[in-house]
């Protein structure tokens, strides 16, 4: 009878006992290949934005370079960064860290695990206007995304200092609204929140705990990773021309623009049009005009994101994308109020000496620019590609950051863009 349970309990318990020695393990437990690296670069896979040894294998090495987002990445026109990169053999990858519901915050606890490789680097960021709504990120897609092993890491290397404060009080916010903390982890959150010191002993319980969480991501953050949208690149890669000229390459965006924005006066792809708004179309009218992207605690979330990058010296581009004028005109999305957003978030980045901007913002209107409502297409994704490999191909530089924490301020997140030059009057 015993040996028949054996039989049956035993490797079980066996391969329970060799996956506990593993998570527990000092040393490091699992390689990650160059083709995960690929696969991962446009995969757009939660598991690898909660993780850190995919990422950091990957940036590891200048071949990728990290592109900071949301929901835009997975729009793989023909013209997508990651298609045109791979037809045309540019000197890097774009390493995609984004997707829809993806916003500051987000980024700034992904950015934990991976400041070395961020350090003296190159990156590109993209702000999406629609995050800066008046509440915020939203808690449930910001839960999506975060993980346990990123709590860690910011623990470990937070020093007290103000944003250390702010990012501490932001996180418990979010956990507060999902349910999702640890005990430990959130009393240690509330200690640095409170500008107090974590004890020796909670420090060694925070190691422990990262031992765990950090080889639990090496050994399953690349098991389910799927290879959907190389499949979507690949087939894009059919549809430029073998040779990146300028004149072909824009041949090639109207032939397939064209054909697929047929069936809609906005300009927007086809599917999109069919499925998300043909049957509400009339519901959607003037349904904008009371957006408000001026007024955001997301404006105290992206000077974490600075921040972070201030400190690892990275060497930043920032895109600004426009708004689908034509759809901007019938939801009744203030131009007034957009160019206002504008105005205040190149002061918080210029007046900090972000000088790499992008300003796509005020070409809504041109011709298959845009692919649906908000999300880079066809012509706009071009535009991007050009502001992008100028800056990546080009000499890397030292940048010299001015940080100013009054940007984390309730009077910052809440100024009116008219109020701004006597902002720059009292506190500039």
């Amino acid at each position: 009878m015993g040996k028949k349970l054996w039989m049956i309990f035993g490797p079980l318990l066996v391969a329970s006992v060799v996956l506990i020695g593993l998570l527990f393990s000092p040393f490091k437990i699992n390689r990650i290949s160059p083709t995960i690296e690929k696969q991962a670069a446009t995969s757009l896979s939660p598991n690898i934005l909660k993780g850190d040894a995919v990422k950091r294998a990957a940036l590891s090495d200048p071949y990728y370079v990290p592109f900071f987002g949301s929901s835009e990445f997975s729009r793989f026109d023909l013209t997508h960064p990651s298609v045109m990169a791979e037809k045309y053999n540019w000197d890097f990858r774009p390493f995609l860290m984004g997707a829809a519901g993806t916003q500051s915050l987000t980024h700034y606890f992904q950015m934990q695990g991976i400041n070395h490789q961020l350090k003296n680097g190159k990156a590109v960021f993209v702000i999406s206007p629609q995050w800066f709504v008046k509440k915020g990120a939203n808690p449930q897609a910001f839960s999506f995304y975060f993980s346990q092993l990123q709590a860690v890491n910011f623990l470990q290397k937070q020093h007290g200092t103000r944003t250390d404060r702010y990012a501490a009080h932001r996180l418990l916010k979010m956990e507060q609204n999902t349910d999702n903390g640890n005990g430990m982890i959130n009393k240690a959150l509330r200690q640095v929140a409170q500008g107090q010191k974590l004890s020796a002993s909670t420090q060694r319980n925070i190691s422990y705990y990262k031992r765990l969480l950090a080889h639990e991501d090496q050994l399953f953050s690349s098991l389910k990773l799927k290879d959907d949208n190389q499949k979507k690149i690949n087939r894009q890669l059919q549809a430029l021309p073998n040779s990146e000229s300028g004149d072909l390459i824009r041949q090639a965006i109207i032939k397939q623009a064209k054909q697929q924005t047929s069936n809609n006066d906005f300009g927007i792809k086809n599917s999109f049009y069919s499925h998300r708004l043909k049957d509400k179309l009339g519901k959607f009218k003037g349904f904008e005009r009371n957006y408000d992207y001026t007024k955001s605690p997301e404006f105290a979330d992206f000077q974490l994101v600075l921040n972070q990058f201030a400190a690892d010296k990275t060497d930043v581009l920032f895109v600004i994308p426009p708004i689908n004028q034509k759809w901007a005109n019938y939801a009744g999305l203030s131009q007034s109020m957009l160019k206002g957003f504008n105005k205040k978030i190149k002061y918080q980045l210029k007046s900090q000496g972000f000088d790499h901007i992008a300003d796509l913002s005020n070409q809504g209107s041109q011709p298959y620019f845009m692919q649906d409502t908000i999300h880079l297409g066809w012509n706009g994704w071009y535009a991007f590609d050009k502001k992008v490999k100028a800056f990546v191909d080009g000499e890397q530089e030292i940048p010299s950051y001015k940080m100013n924490n009054q940007f984390y301020a309730k009077s910052w997140q809440n100024l009116a863009p008219d109020d701004l030059n006597s902002y720059i009057k009292n506190n500039g």
